[in-house]
């Protein structure tokens, strides 16, 4: 990320913070005496630009967080590290009332901080309504954490129908163009396996984006399958659905005629065991035929291991 794109995104974070430009240094505290006595009443907060220590007690979990999962690993040598050197970044609050903080930003390193037994933590204390807490909430962690691409795109959701954006407004705020906060989007289209799959790590994004062209599900699930099973990269995968749209544009022709209830039920079924779009075409005198495409070789021989052939 350039400079100048860094500041940018600081200055659109401290405008929402209304925070000070006069910000005091955080000093450790020493022994529990001294700490005790630096430790003001939480009652008694110093400005806005200023580091206060906060009980750990006496904070609130930020509800807007649209972090949901948190590498244990990476708590367990965060905590390490604060054991040793103390917290360095403040976390971010607001005052509920006068002895009760809600966070704003900074979960992990408060979550850090209780594992490693501290009882205070250093806090920049603001003021925002619950519109500001959202924003500030998401743009902090889609700016400063690894968030995975379904997380990602739960915060610009959240920030669509909660806070009223527009999807150039959305892009604005957290510095991405229009097609990468569409592109995320619609990631929330695809099946909850291929979105779980994606959040866990099994596709990239990458491989989503190629995913989410093909329009049907039960295709869009047996290619995610695929994917895992023949470890595909994302070229291969974006090859694929290149020949599987191909092969589709070719068989087109005048629509077929629609069939019975009875007959998309058994079609629909056959789809799902098959993982692929079984079609039942119906002739006349009640003469048709099924046909069942596969999409490579070894998706044929899994087609005929199903049917012991």
């Amino acid at each position: 990320m350039s400079a100048e794109k860094r500041n940018a995104l600081g200055k659109g974070l401290s405008a929402l913070l209304n925070d000070s430009e006069d910000v005091l240094p955080y000093k450790k505290p020493g022994n529990n005496n001294t700490a005790s006595a630096n430790i003001s009443s939480n009652a008694e907060v110093h400005g806005l630009g200023s580091v206060n220590d906060i009980k750990i007690s006496e904070i609130q979990v930020n509800p807007f967080q649209p972090r949901t999962d948190f590498d244990e690993q990476a708590l367990s040598d965060l905590s390490a590290s604060i054991k040793l050197q103390g917290l360095i970044q403040p976390i971010t609050v607001r005052r509920v009332s006068a002895h009760q903080f809600q966070l704003i930003s900074g979960e992990r390193r408060l979550r850090a901080s209780k594992l490693a037994g501290l009882t205070h933590v250093p806090a920049y204390v603001r003021t925002a309504n619950d519109q500001q807490m959202l924003e500030m909430a998401l743009i902090e962690n889609i700016q400063r954490e690894d968030l995975n691409a379904i997380e990602v795109a739960l915060s610009f959701q959240r920030m669509l129908e909660e806070l009223g954006l527009k999807q150039e407004e959305l892009g604005e705020r957290v510095s991405k163009n229009r097609s990468t906060v569409t592109n995320y989007l619609r990631l929330l289209k695809l099946p909850p396996t291929i979105q779980a799959s994606i959040r866990d790590g099994g596709i990239s994004m990458g491989h989503a984006r190629a995913l989410i062209t093909v329009d049907d599900p039960t295709q869009q699930l047996y290619i995610h399958k695929y994917i895992i099973q023949q470890g595909l990269s994302v070229r291969k995968v974006e090859e694929m659905v290149r020949d599987l749209q191909k092969s589709r544009t070719k068989k087109e022709g005048k629509q077929p005629e629609p069939i019975s209830f009875q007959l998309q039920k058994i079609q629909d079924d056959l789809a799902s065991k098959f993982s692929t779009q079984v079609k039942l075409k119906l002739g006349n005198q009640g003469k048709g035929s099924i046909e069942i495409p596969f999409l490579s070789e070894d998706d044929l021989a899994r087609i005929l291991e199903m049917l012991d052939w």
